[in-house]
């Protein structure tokens, strides 16, 4: 058992029916400190069922196992029951229906079971981390999609923060400062800015009283106007 910072160590459940897979990921992701592999499922009744016992920081699912519950039915009910549990789709499709799909189930990221072990590797940490984190094309896919909302006039970019950011946004606009939030949120203060960054960045504001009127009418300070 590794005791890498003790909550600073990555949890992480395999939910592949392949066992050769799983044993790959396995020797893998162990090799790295802050990372450990506490539990294997080959199918997803089994991966919401370890999961409940392990309490998992992050599920690595498998979209496809033919042998019992799927990935996208079982990532649904796992964010149910454990909605703090970052699931990371990896899939061997490369398709745009796969990867809106398992967004929509609750997924916090996917990526691609031919991408280069560093970017597993980012990926999970991302994640864990409470970001979102998509493979470089699904990114590609997901930005023109948006772009073509944007020009029909129906994007909402508020949907496009993920939990962690509407978390800073919240804070942002109560007047909490970066350290502050960082406390709050037990993250560093070079995160915080990160996020605060990246949320300008999607919003589209540059300034605190935007930030403010949109908390505001999404209900984030328990009113709205």
């Amino acid at each position: 058992m590794k005791t890498n910072g003790g909550d600073d160590l990555i949890k992480i459940l395999l939910c592949d029916d392949h066992a050769v897979v799983r044993m790959g990921l396995k020797m893998l992701l162990n090799n790295h400190p802050d990372i450990e592999v506490v539990g294997e499922a080959s199918e997803g009744n089994e991966g919401i069922q370890k999961s409940l016992e392990l309490n998992p920081n992050v599920v690595v699912m498998d979209l496809s196992m033919p042998h019992g519950r799927d990935g996208l039915s079982a990532t649904t009910e796992l964010k149910k029951l454990l909605p703090n549990t970052a699931i990371l789709i990896l899939t061997m499709h490369d398709d745009e229906e796969y990867l809106f799909r398992a967004i929509q189930a609750g997924a916090s990221g996917c990526i691609l079971k031919s991408a280069p072990h560093d970017e597993l590797l980012a990926a999970i940490r991302s994640v864990a981390n409470g970001n979102a984190y998509l493979h470089p094309s699904a990114t590609k896919r997901l930005m023109e999609e948006y772009l073509f909302g944007v020009k029909q006039g129906n994007t909402d970019t508020f949907n496009l923060l993920s939990d962690r950011e509407k978390e800073v946004l919240t804070f942002i606009a109560k007047g909490f400062s970066n350290k502050e939030i960082a406390e709050q949120l037990v993250i560093s203060v070079k995160t915080v800015e990160t996020h605060k960054s990246n949320l300008m960045e999607k919003l589209q504001m540059k300034t605190r009283p935007e930030l403010v009127e949109l908390a505001l009418k999404k209900g984030l300070l328990g009113y709205g106007i």
